[in-house]
């Protein structure tokens, strides 16, 4: 893998709590991790991202820290994180942690300071107003869930601002000495061995907030001092960041206007995830190739990353009104499967009515288009959702490894678990889990086994450039292509029921020895490209020819 090796990483996102638990407290923990590192080898992960692990009361699964220096004591200590490391480079994984410093827990002691007096050293490191800002019920990032984004403080008799709950106070962005202190954070973790940071809510941690003011200014020159600060402490460290923004404003979080890859060096592409979405809805592959018509162009070195499932609600903000009820109507039919008006807080595989082929058709496209993957832990075996379970915790539950109680993630009574196994239905533990699908060659996890190793014999996939071949198709179905120095692949997807017959003859000029690498079932040679069969809800990746060098 190369020097970005970023743009050829196959991601794997968790929470560390509810992912093996190791000393039977009914808590995930680093050591349960580490001794699962061979199952995500096995997968052909690259890069593990962790979600937050600081000490925290746990109001916002973790988003709350009181200490960014250090380690939540339920999950484990620094020693046992410095061992996670150690252990995943030895298996070629690199990780990457959470990165939240948009805001801290209202614990935390420099707010706890704050609060105390207008003479406190930490007073300016958060936001305030003497005066009730008119704004205050503006901006509010989980409507239902919140009522306003100022909050009267009765020790501080002032109010502060917080983009997400009033438990969450904004650290301010436009004081230097918070600023040194979020660089002082990152060198921390980047000299103990960490890879990379996923910036939570970049938007808002470069938001310099005036009270009264709906639209403050946004300071992307941070962004700069983050990425310098960054490569000078560990030159292939990465920033990730989620910032879903308007597409004109994408290019700005990459580099400045001189064309400058010197910002963010990926960005989740939530853009592509609600057209993707919309597809898969309407089993039409249009909205997909919008999005990549549509895709603004990045610096040399900026990447995308793809995804279906991450860890909060599907976020169906950027459609239309008429194309989000699309989607609710064919995925989160019921009111308790949305969340905060705009989203769906449901995993894939129920959503896709547990049918095999269209699951494994969305992550067979998800991971052939430009980017860099990032999948779901649980995703690989079909894992579903707990609808009883508030909000965004619902696709939460803890990991299904095996027949045994609690799905062999804790041997702590359940009542202890940090959150309910599915212990019931067809996503039960007792039907999906890992231990069954590891004896059946034809599972679900066999299969992305096989696509990743698949997917890592064609770099042009992520570091190559994606276009869409623009001719005459059957209803539902996509055609596009990675180029690079690698080769060339071209990529076929169903989207509807019906079988098809795709003509890509135009392409037989640049084939050498034309062949499936991965397809639904097997379709015959490939031949001169001009009688292509695809099954209903089939894909067929083919290495139509290598690079001369490789």
């Amino acid at each position: 893998m190369g020097d970005r090796w970023y743009q050829e990483a196959v991601v794997y996102c968790l929470d560390i709590d509810t992912y093996a638990d190791s000393d039977g407290d009914g808590v995930g923990d680093i050591r349960g991790l580490i001794g699962r590192l061979d199952y995500l080898a096995r997968l052909g992960v690259t890069c593990l991202w962790l979600h937050p692990i600081h000490p925290s009361p746990g109001r916002d699964d973790g988003y709350d820290a009181t200490d960014f220096y250090n380690v939540n004591p339920r999950l484990g200590t620094l020693g046992d994180f410095a061992e996670l490391l150690h252990q995943a480079k030895n298996r070629g994984i690199r990780v990457i942690m959470d990165l939240v410093v948009n805001h801290t827990s209202d614990e935390h002691p420099w707010f706890q300071s704050a609060r105390s007096s207008p003479d406190s050293p930490y007073r300016d490191c958060y936001v305030w107003s003497d005066e009730e800002p008119p704004d205050r019920h503006q901006g509010m990032v989980f409507p239902g869930e919140q009522n306003e984004t100022w909050s009267y403080d009765r020790t501080a008799k002032a109010w502060y601002y917080h983009r997400f709950y009033d438990f969450q106070p904004d650290l301010n962005m436009a004081n230097p000495k918070v600023r040194e202190e979020v660089k002082k954070i990152m060198s921390f973790w980047l000299q103990l061995g960490v890879s990379g940071f996923r910036m939570d809510a970049v938007p808002f941690i470069i938001e310099l907030t005036e009270p009264g003011n709906s639209n403050s200014p946004k300071d992307m020159e941070f962004l700069t001092e983050l990425r310098q600060h960054v490569q000078w402490r560990k030159g292939d460290a990465i920033l990730l960041a989620e910032a879903n923004v308007e597409p004109d404003q994408l290019p700005v979080y990459f580099g400045d206007s001189g064309g400058s890859a010197n910002r963010i060096h990926m960005l989740f592409d939530f853009m592509l995830n609600g057209r993707l979405m919309l597809a898969l809805a309407r089993q039409d592959p249009e909205p997909v190739i919008e999005a990549l018509r549509d895709t603004p162009a990045l610096p040399p070195g900026g990447q995308w990353a793809t995804f279906l499932r991450n860890h909060d609600e599907i976020d169906l903000s950027r459609l239309t009104a008429e194309q989000r009820n699309q989607v609710y109507e064919q995925f989160g039919p019921d009111e308790d499967m949305r969340l905060y008006g705009r989203g769906i807080r449901r995993r894939l595989a129920s959503m896709l009515g547990n049918d095999r082929r269209r699951i494994e058709l969305a992550y067979a496209l998800q991971f052939s288009l430009r980017g860099t993957p990032v999948l779901r832990y649980g995703e690989e075996i079909g894992m579903g959702e707990d609808l009883s379970l508030p909000g965004r915790e619902a696709i939460r539950t803890p990991m299904q490894w095996s027949y045994k109680p609690n799905a062999g993630f804790s041997t702590a009574d359940p009542e202890k678990l940090v959150r309910p196994v599915i212990d019931r239905g067809e996503f039960s533990y007792e039907t999906v889990n890992v231990t069954a699908q590891r004896r059946d060659p034809r599972s679900l996890l066999a299969w992305f086994e096989r696509m990743i190793r698949t997917l890592r014999e064609a770099p042009e996939v992520g570091s190559g450039s994606t276009t869409h071949i623009d001719v005459p198709m059957p209803p539902g179905v996509l055609a596009h292509r990675a180029d690079g120095p690698t080769g060339t692949m071209v990529f076929l997807h169903n989207l509807g029921n019906e079988d098809a017959e795709v003509d890509l003859s135009m392409l037989q000029p640049e084939a050498d020895l034309p062949i499936d690498v991965l397809s639904d079932r097997g379709y015959g040679e490939v031949g001169k490209l001009d009688s292509l069969k695809l099954a209903g809800y089939g894909y067929r990746w083919i290495r139509l020819c290598r690079g001369q060098a490789v």
